[in-house]
């Protein structure tokens, strides 16, 4: 569903990937791993539009869609989570995901996407009329997967969905993740600190070092791999 190669994207001087190249195949969940400023982000950000690549072809359902913008991928049904979750604080919950909902006219749709989210997130459901900044972090982490969901995306880019979750809720987050894949058919491409658990639920990984693919696998290799466990799964 998806193929980027050879991607180079750059920030002023500074060259942030350097001729990445991956697959994600239709209905998998395809993990991103690395360390801090390794250019996980920056993939992502270059996917969605959010950045133009320097370089390289990125190739979705058939089309070289690098640097087109962010809008238009939205339209073809690409959504992206980005790390943060950059929810709208002072909306509501229900606004918020209206504001997903942005390119869709017809309400049935509109109310049947609702009914989607609210049976992923049945707390949201309990906090319709309340204040998005006003959620916890693990609530806002479902608000943010949840406004995504609202364009019905084919495909779904999750940005560090862990951060600044209880440990407690993170692993309720990861287990939605799943049923999310499972049960609505999605795509999925997930960059996550927490690499232990990122390759559990994954079913392939590639690790990413200073902008460039270090290992790619299927994530059960991934996580017996001697480096990658020294790495990043504490040994």
């Amino acid at each position: 569903m998806l193929e980027i190669k050879n991607l180079t994207v750059g920030y002023g001087a500074i060259t942030a990937l350097h001729g990445v190249s991956l697959r994600v195949e239709k209905g998998r969940i395809v993990t991103l791993i690395g360390a801090n400023g390794a250019g996980k982000s920056t993939t992502l950000r270059a996917i969605s539009g959010l950045v133009k690549p320097q370089g390289g072809e990125i190739w979705y359902d058939g089309q070289n869609i690098a640097g087109r913008p962010a809008h238009e991928m939205v339209k073809r049904g690409l959504s992206h989570v980005p790390e943060g979750r950059m929810i709208f604080s002072n909306l509501t919950v229900h606004e918020n995901l209206m504001m997903g909902a942005y390119l869709q006219r017809d309400a049935a749709v509109i109310r049947h996407e609702m009914d989607l989210v609210f049976s992923a997130f049945p707390r949201l459901a309990e906090r319709m009329a309340q204040v998005a900044g006003t959620l916890s972090g693990g609530e806002q982490q479902m608000l943010a997967i949840g406004r995504a969901l609202m364009s019905r995306p084919r495909f779904l880019m999750l940005d560090e969905p862990s951060l600044g979750i209880a440990p407690l809720l993170v692993k309720s987050i990861f287990q939605k993740i799943v049923e999310i894949n499972r049960q609505l058919g999605l795509t999925i491409l997930l960059v996550e600190q927490n690499a232990n658990l990122a390759l559990e639920i994954s079913h392939y990984g590639y690790v990413l070092e200073t902008g460039r693919i270090l290992l790619a696998d299927d994530a059960a290799a991934l996580r017996r791999d001697p480096k990658v466990r020294s790495a990043y799964l504490g040994g």
